[in-house]
């Protein structure tokens, strides 16, 4: 056999030996991958496990603006820094780079790169310029990721309402604990390795939705800036301001104190002002209440504004004595003025003549003894008591026509005086406008929660309420505008009765009289002066003054003109 021949049959048979070899790799491999033996598969597994590691992709929280498109909670961004150390080939020289970088021990660092494990946390959280530095060095086997971080420019502005993001990324009271799904969007948990050429396929988290306010910044910052000038004027340990558009139930201004910055939650040593007053709070309103009690004799037939009766110092009801504020007799006297003098004999008339049945039914109609159903965390529902309840007497009858043993959260006694301004129907109170999802915007559209009193009955409580602070707490008049309100002093329960030397003193109302526009609760704790026309009065007209020149409403006299002209006020976006 020839040389070539020769050589041909050797390559022939190198060829079949390096098939047969293939084709035995190839079963092998398809062996492992199919019919695994158990102890190979966990071998190979936990080799896996040493290189990757489950990550969760966070979305980006929603943020939060005022009606006008001010900022009220944003997204600041701050960074956590990892490492593999498998991959850090200059364990020393990365732990002096990373501790000059974040301002850490060089030590600790160093520790952490030389570990067995296959990732480690270095630091977290650290500023945007730290990660930034990091960035920068651009080290293998280190890791930048960001991480979320709420911030809320305007300090303590609004924080009841707005409420905060604790470090578990959880919404927490106020429109970002009610709001938390929309706002958090959807996190993505997947699997990411630390060998640089395996990249696993992503799929993006689901940002959340921005939230725009009813609340203006503009206003809030009214409000509050009145209420610590209101407790410091009139000694009073708390209080709150509530500011409403009747017609609509948005709510612009909701102010509180005490209250805290949102932005150091962590550091609050009373959990308690976390929670927001307004909604959580119950409180015995006192003589407020009588125009609901008005509205509902009104409305029922009993009486008419002009109705009179003889007023006597005291009345009899259940087994106690009725009293009037100043234990005097009035004589014959009509119901505006029963409004206008505060009397306690007077409402109690009027309830005795209605009955509980009938009474019970309108004070559930306005929506007293239910939560308001606001979009906040943390509402109170107040306190009804009703005949057939084990904690009823007869005489409650009368003491709740005047605001006594009956409890309610001033969002509820608002809502409820803002059925009388807008013509009997009460709108459901809320305090986010919009929910921005990208380019889709959904719009809250003005609810009825209900018509508790009829227009004409709305009609007449208003205008026996102008004649109240014509003629009544004369220093609730705003010059220019005509006002429609009531004052109350409400006593505190204490073990055994109430507080004769504290009261709760508030004030509602609303303007202009004959066109609401905005409608106002100012509460005011323990003053030093016990009655509440001689605190809360003045406070509500200091606040209404300026008010009025923020929402840019005209003066009865411009209004009229105006109107009579074929202008449209209400047309105007406030």
């Amino acid at each position: 056999m020839t040389n070539p021949e020769m050589f041909s049959r050797r390559l022939q048979i190198v060829a079949a030996v390096l098939v047969v070899l293939s084709v035995y790799m190839l079963v092998r491999l398809m062996t492992i991958q199919f019919q695994m033996d158990p102890a190979q598969l966990a071998y190979f597994q936990g080799q896996t496990r040493q290189y990757t590691r489950l990550v969760e992709y966070m979305p980006t929280r929603g943020q939060i603006y005022d009606r006008h498109g001010e900022l009220l909670a944003v997204n600041r961004i701050q960074y956590e820094i990892g490492a593999n150390p498998p991959l850090i080939t200059d364990p020393a020289m990365t732990a002096r780079q990373l501790a000059a970088a974040l301002n850490g021990d060089e030590l600790t660092i160093y520790q952490q790169l030389t570990s067995n494990r296959a990732w480690e946390l270095i630091a977290r959280p650290v500023s945007a310029a730290a990660g930034q530095a990091v960035q920068d060095l651009n080290i293998v086997g280190v890791d930048i990721s960001p991480i979320p971080n709420r911030a809320y420019p305007q300090g303590m502005l609004g924080a009841q309402v707005i409420g905060f993001v604790g470090g578990d990324q959880r919404g927490n009271f106020g429109v970002e604990g009610a709001y938390q799904r929309d706002l958090a969007g959807e996190s993505l948990v997947g699997e990411e390795s630390n060998i640089p050429f395996q990249i696993s396929a992503q799929v993006a988290p689901r940002h959340g939705r921005d939230l725009v306010l009813t609340i203006d910044r503009d206003i809030q910052f009214l409000a509050e800036s009145e209420l610590l000038r209101a407790l410091d004027v009139t000694g009073s340990e708390r209080g709150t301001i509530i500011i409403m558009n009747p017609r609509t139930g948005d709510i612009l201004a909701m102010a509180n104190f005490p209250s805290y910055d949102p932005n150091l939650y962590y550091r609050i040593e009373d959990a308690r002002v976390l929670n927001n007053p307004a909604i959580s709070e119950q409180y015995e309103p006192g003589s407020v209440f009588k125009v609901v009690t008005m509205a509902a004799g009104i409305e029922e037939g009993v009486i008419l504004p002009g109705s009179t009766y003889n007023d006597q110092a005291s009345l009899q009801c259940g087994g106690i004595t009725i009293s009037n504020w100043d234990r005097a007799s009035h004589g014959l006297i009509d119901m505006t003025q029963v409004l206008v003098q505060s009397l306690n004999v007077g409402t109690s008339t009027v309830a005795m003549e209605m009955g509980p049945t009938r009474l019970y039914r309108m004070i559930q109609k306005f929506g007293f003894g239910e939560p308001t159903r606001v979009d906040l965390q943390g509402e109170a529902a107040g306190t009804v008591p009703l005949p057939g309840d084990s904690n009823w007497q007869e005489s409650q009858l009368c003491t709740n026509s005047f605001g006594q043993g009956i409890a309610v959260t001033p969002l509820q006694m608002l809502t409820a005086v803002n059925a009388i301004a807008n013509d009997g129907l009460m709108m459901q109170p809320h305090v986010v406008h919009q929910i921005v999802d990208g380019e889709n915007v959904y719009t809250t559209q003005p609810s009825p929660m209900g018509r508790p009193i009829s227009a004409e009955t709305a009609r007449m409580v208003r205008n026996m309420m102008v004649q109240t602070v014509r003629y009544g707490p004369t220093e609730a008049q705003v010059p220019g505008y005509t006002v429609a309100g009531k004052t109350g002093t409400a006593q505190i329960p204490i073990p055994g009765g109430y507080d004769a030397d504290a009261s709760i003193v508030t004030f509602v109302g609303f303007l202009p009289a004959d066109d609401p526009q905005v409608s106002i609760l100012i509460k005011l704790d323990r003053p030093d002066e016990y009655w509440g026309s001689i605190v809360v009065a003045p406070i509500f007209s200091h606040l209404a003054e300026r008010l009025v020149v923020l929402m840019e409403i005209p003066p009865d006299t411009v209004r009229q003109t105006l109107a009579s002209s074929g202008g449209m006020l209400n047309a105007v976006d406030r």
